[in-house]
């Protein structure tokens, strides 16, 4: 499929500007050409040969990052609203099948996957083979839209007032814990502000600073800035290094259950431990029409509480 520019002349394919927006949405051409299912040295020349089509430089290059030039940043705006309409056509007509298909694209944290999002969704998947989903791993409020994802998962109070949520879990909390080796060595914390006196193993966010840990009981919220020797941005790895006695951990409580009971790990400050909102999936409206994303909202959905918004 050919466009024609203001002068009659041939010019850029149409792959060549889905090429484009791939580069421009991942800011990568590893990530793109991936994404693509492309050799990055035929992304690298399908670029060149668009902004020699088209007498514009839209990417400036360097060995660790892409970004885009002015002409680039309006040709992404122009193109990639156009792209994911026709792709949410396409989405759409394939809902016509007897069985859904198609990917569907999640952004998510590590905690909501592994206790609420992939132990609902994992049997459904075999149900549906032509379905697909893909998860990104991360803590940062995305913008969905922008980003290319189809739904995001955070907890309730993070959500934007004008999206589609629909609740996925219960409520639950963070707890800190640490070895019964750790305790051994440490006096045991009594009150959040003791964990200045302790090693602590912080996480690091996804905006690039360091988590500070909140607690409350019966007054106004505490939050303590703890150090210690060690930091992640996974909390499985911190799961680990709490087990293996680098300090204290600040983690889901569902996540370090099976450690508490085995002995392996015990929950320090447990009264000043706060509860947060479930998780809920959200979504714009326009995402409601595919049979694929139907049939994962449902499957998430908890059942316990009727959608919030929407």
């Amino acid at each position: 499929m050919r466009a024609m520019n203001s002068e009659g002349m041939a010019s850029q394919d149409f792959n060549d500007l889905l090429a484009f927006v791939a580069v421009a949405r991942e800011r990568s051409f590893t990530k793109a050409a991936a994404k693509l299912g492309v050799v990055q040295s035929t992304l690298s020349h399908t670029i060149k040969r668009l902004e020699t089509q088209m007498g514009l430089r839209l990417l400036t290059r360097t060995t660790r990052s892409v970004g885009l030039t002015e002409a680039g940043e309006r040709l992404q705006a122009s193109v990639a609203p156009r792209i994911e309409e026709i792709e949410r056509d396409i989405a759409v007509l394939m809902s016509l099948r007897d069985k859904p298909s198609g990917t569907v694209r999640i952004t998510l944290s590590d905690h909501a996957l592994e206790t609420v999002v992939w132990p609902k969704l994992s049997p459904v998947l075999k149900k549906y083979p032509d379905l697909k989903v893909e998860f990104s791993l991360d803590t940062a409020f995305r913008n969905i839209v922008q980003d290319g994802f189809d739904a995001g998962i955070r907890i309730g109070e993070s959500v934007e007032k004008d999206m589609i949520a629909v609740r996925i879990g219960p409520d639950w909390r963070l707890v800190a814990v640490a070895s019964p080796g750790y305790l051994k060595e440490h006096p045991k914390p009594k009150h959040p502000q003791d964990l200045l006196n302790h090693i602590c193993i912080k996480r690091r966010e996804a905006a690039g600073g360091h988590y500070v840990w909140e607690f409350a009981r019966n007054g106004p919220d505490l939050r303590v800035r703890v150090e210690g020797q060690v930091t992640f941005n996974d909390s499985r790895a911190m799961i680990d290094a709490a087990v293996k006695g680098f300090g204290i951990a600040y983690v889901p409580e569902d996540m370090v259950a099976r450690h508490i009971r085995s002995g392996e790990l015990a929950i320090v400050l447990d009264d000043w431990s706060p509860k947060f909102d479930g998780y809920y999936v959200y979504y714009p409206t326009s995402r409601q029409n595919s049979a694929a994303f139907k049939v994962i909202v449902d499957a998430l959905r908890h059942h316990e509480a009727r959608r919030r918004r929407g």
